[in-house]
């Protein structure tokens, strides 16, 4: 017992030591060092109802996209990610059960595709909204009706405790709430400048296909004409959602601007008229 008491209060004075050392550091030189960030990537939600990584945000704003690009309305958006929720976390699993991969856990052997196409979420998403299209009055269902006509799950009722966090996810998503997602972005960006550019515009082409407003690319980012301020949030949001992996450094639109680091909306301060019929994204040089 007396050697137990000497080991706690070993630890406990070394403990007591790092953190004066920092503290001292951080004194001398602020620079210095960064402390970990801490709470969620993400939030989504006027509140932040909702949070996520930054892999979960992007591939949920993967799904929304693909569904707006196949003319499906907001209610199969709440299904396909509520049912993402429950079969991966909007995770892009390797495995599952048997073969199931991906992140509706599709399974190969059922004709969902190769492990190849399944494991992408544009053509994942794409097959669960085609099957989802299939099922007679599938709107008018509940959430986990749905999504179970879909899945054939051993777990029918699963998907409905994720109805709430889906239609927040969903609404901010195609674009029917303001400055809804935020993503903070810390570290070294993934890419810069003209690389950093074509990643977005590749993303947003793959994602959107012909449902994209006019885009053009600069070397500093790229700009969306859009034709509504749904739109607008649509295209702003997603941006912000695919930040991490493309070296996003500023989305603005409206009178709101969002800045990686500190990964929130802010109001613009440049002087003149909010501009609502543009997106600029500006990538890290």
């Amino acid at each position: 017992m007396r050697r137990l008491k000497t080991a706690v209060g070993v630890l406990v004075s070394l403990v007591l030591i790092a953190v004066v050392s920092v503290i001292v550091v951080l004194h001398r030189d602020p620079g210095s060092i960064t402390l970990p960030v801490l709470g969620p990537e993400c939030t989504v939600g006027p509140e932040g109802e909702v949070t996520l990584d930054l892999a979960q945000m992007a591939n949920a704003a993967t799904i929304a996209a693909v569904g707006v690009r196949k003319e499906m309305p907001e209610q199969a958006v709440v299904v396909a990610l509520a049912t993402a929720l429950q079969e991966s976390k909007l995770e892009n699993l390797d495995g599952g059960d048997r073969d199931s991969v991906g992140l509706f856990q599709q399974r190969p052997s059922k004709g969902w595709g190769t492990v190849e196409q399944i494991k992408d979420p544009r053509y994942a998403a794409g097959k669960f909204y085609t099957a989802l299209k299939k099922v007679k009055g599938w709107d008018k269902m509940r959430v986990t009706d749905a999504a179970q006509k879909v899945q054939r799950s051993a777990y029918p009722n699963a998907y409905e405790k994720w109805a709430d966090e889906a239609k927040v996810l969903a609404e901010a998503l195609v674009g029917n709430a303001t400055g809804a997602v935020a993503c903070r972005v810390t570290g070294d960006p993934a890419l810069r400048g003209t690389a950093a550019a074509a990643a977005l515009m590749a993303g947003l082409k793959l994602d959107w296909g012909k449902k994209l407003d006019f885009a053009s690319e600069q070397a500093a980012g790229l700009t969306l004409a859009v034709s509504n301020t749904s739109s607008g949030w649509r295209y702003a949001h997603w941006l912000v959602s695919h930040a991490s992996a493309t070296g996003l450094e500023r989305v603005r639109f409206g009178d709101l601007e969002w800045h990686a680091p500190d990964g929130k909306w802010q109001q613009v301060t440049t002087p003149g008229a909010p501009d609502n019929r543009r997106v600029v994204a500006e990538v890290f040089n």
